[in-house]
């Protein structure tokens, strides 16, 4: 008989672990023994049935306030990893005037997304007499922000981190700076950018859906849940906030397939 592979065992008690705790979590929330664990009632925190029935009921309206919620996060992530990659970049190239940058950008991950919301809010009031439009663009900075810092902290450390004696073999070849930076860090770096990115998706849903809060247009998933809320509507915010735990495990899922098929063989 053949070997057992221990990672296969150990890949299996990964996903059976939390399936197994979320089952009993799930059937002791139905059972309302939660309920009494937590000292509460199905009013404040309504049975999942009663929740699934909302989602059912109202799948439309909900999509449409995914929909928002989705622009806001994947724009800000995309731009956010952007500007935090070219900040990297620019640290590495010229360290004296790079490194102001990434203290920068460092600086931004003390400031609390519940502070920096309202302020963006109020910086964008003059971009555009249509408040639909004022409203994407400080949600889209809020997240644009919040998801610079990892990225650009993470690639600058995949640029300079490299393999001992790497750097020295490729000037024994007469390669430029240019060639190092193409055959050597680029490569070197795509390990860290998705350990950047697996904080930064999380964050952006996170950031999004704050920066909801605080928005003058009332549409997103966020805003849902406040309106909700201020409404003693807790069935439909529960709805809603399940709904947001949804998206941030789909988006997450999706970058661990895109990892698994981008560094097969490299991960680190």
């Amino acid at each position: 008989m053949g070997k057992k592979n221990p990672y296969r065992k150990e890949r299996i008690l990964s996903i059976l672990y939390p399936a197994g705790f979320a089952l009993v979590l799930l059937i002791s929330w139905q059972t309302q023994i939660l309920h009494k664990i937590l000292g509460t009632d199905t009013f404040t925190l309504p049975l999942p049935i009663r929740i699934l029935t909302i989602m059912m009921d109202n799948s439309s309206d909900i999509l449409t306030d995914v929909a928002a919620t989705l622009i806001v996060a994947l724009t800000g992530l995309l731009l956010g990893s952007v500007l935090g990659y070219l900040l990297a970049v620019l640290a590495t190239a010229l360290p004296r005037w790079g490194m102001g940058g990434l203290n920068m950008a460092s600086a931004f991950s003390a400031v609390p997304i519940i502070a920096i919301a309202p302020i963006m809010t109020n910086l964008t009031k003059d971009v555009s007499d249509d408040p639909n439009i004022r409203s994407m663009v400080a949600k889209i900075l809020v997240v644009m922000l919040t998801c610079t810092v990892s990225m650009s902290t993470n690639a600058y450390r995949g640029f300079i981190e490299l393999k001992p004696f790497s750097k020295d073999l490729m000037k024994s070849y007469a390669a430029g700076s240019w060639t190092i930076f193409e055959k050597l860090r680029i490569p070197n770096c795509m390990p860290y950018i998705f350990t950047a990115l697996k904080v930064s998706v999380p964050a952006s849903i996170i950031s999004a859906l704050v920066s909801e809060y605080f928005a003058e247009y009332i549409i997103g998933v966020g805003r849902q849940i406040r309106e909700n809320i201020v409404l003693a509507q807790y069935a439909t915010a529960w709805a809603y906030i399940i709904t947001a735990c949804l998206m941030g495990i789909v988006m997450y899922g999706c970058l661990m397939l895109a990892e698994t098929i981008m560094l097969k063989g490299r991960r680190t």
